[in-house]
């Protein structure tokens, strides 16, 4: 779908009226990807910082609002791009006036505010979704109709480091990407959790690594970090069909499975090739920026055009898988600091 073909679907007078709140280093995307979506149905952003908000307004040339409840006076929608700490008060004034609701992961800082939201969206009849782009990465588009059944997954997320989303652990910051990628291609409920992790740059953890075990016995190990010198993107399925390689950051990945015409057997009689008996595919899918896919997604599901592509529930799922790695790690934390002090 091309952005001039978006700009028709979006702009019409049908088309809900849209408006960013907070225009960051991410928020400032939401204004660029929805103001090319909407046309005149785009009507604005509010931020809290006057120099950022005439800066926006300047380079996009569009409306700064200068209050919260101005915005909302004027929109059928909003996009929500503020610290995490900040989603459950902004969404709650947005869906108290019967506001369709995009609301940046992680969804909210606990379950209990996730619920309440989940409740009002439910009473007012609105579109209520949370941003896990990942899901629209080309990498992971071209790979689901290879995948069948995982059964183990290893995922590394790992990125230098930036203040923003430093409010929050990197579990809720990163890690939380890859715990809806996982949630969403095991399709079982998560049964245990193992995990560890450490502060380095900040009180709260910088690092971490958990290993899940699903309900129908699947696997899948994950690694976020954002003190690393690097930056890495790459989630890995072994399933029963073959191997998936996926390059996240590159949008770009390989399927590896056993020939069709090869006998099994003659690996037990010698030495083979691995070419000879394993077959490797490119995958791909068209191209397309994963926040314009997203969002697209948002205004067509208030449409009517298309399901929600991340419902408040399945961001609440993420979040709870998240928030269970965060309270394992704090109890690791706590039966080292014991064995320790049993040993002074």
């Amino acid at each position: 779908m091309s952005m001039a073909t978006d700009r028709q679907l979006f702009s019409g007078t049908k088309a809900p009226r849209v408006g960013v709140v907070g225009a960051g280093g991410l928020g400032v995307h939401h204004v660029r990807i929805l103001r090319d979506l909407c046309g005149e149905r785009f009507v604005g952003f509010v931020d809290e910082n006057p120099a950022r908000a005439s800066a926006v307004a300047s380079q996009y040339q569009v409306t700064a609002y200068p209050s919260l409840a101005a915005l909302l006076d004027e929109v059928d929608a909003v996009s929500i791009v503020v610290p995490t700490t900040a989603h459950h008060a902004v969404a709650t004034a947005a869906l108290a006036r019967g506001k369709h609701v995009f609301v940046e992961k992680p969804f909210t800082v606990t379950l209990a505010e996730a619920d309440a939201l989940l409740g009002q969206s439910r009473a007012a009849g609105v579109i209520l979704q949370v941003g896990h782009v990942e899901r629209f990465n080309r990498a992971v588009r071209a790979a689901m109709p290879y995948v069948d059944g995982p059964r183990f997954i290893e995922s590394d997320r790992l990125a230098p480091f930036n203040p923003r989303g430093s409010d929050v652990a990197v579990v809720l910051d990163l890690m939380i990407h890859d715990l809806d990628l996982v949630h969403t291609l095991v399709g079982s409920p998560v049964a245990d959790v193992q995990a560890m992790g450490i502060p380095v740059l900040t009180p709260q953890l910088d690092i971490a690594n958990a290993r899940l075990t699903f309900a129908n016995g699947a696997v899948a190990n994950i690694t976020a970090s954002r003190v690393s010198r690097e930056r890495l993107r790459k989630l890995r399925i072994f399933q029963r069909s073959g191997y998936l390689s996926l390059d996240l950051a590159a949008g770009t990945g390989e399927f590896f499975r056993l020939r069709g015409d090869f006998d099994p057997m003659a690996l037990a009689r010698a030495p083979r090739a691995l070419e000879e008996f394993v077959e490797r595919v490119t995958i791909e899918a068209p191209e397309g920026e994963p926040l314009v896919l997203e969002l697209s997604q948002f205004l067509g599901a208030i449409m009517g055009r298309n399901a929600v592509a991340v419902t408040g529930e399945e961001g609440r799922e993420a979040l709870e898988a998240a928030l269970r790695i965060v309270s394992a790690i704090e109890q690791a934390h706590r039966v080292m600091q014991a064995s320790e002090a049993a040993g002074a």
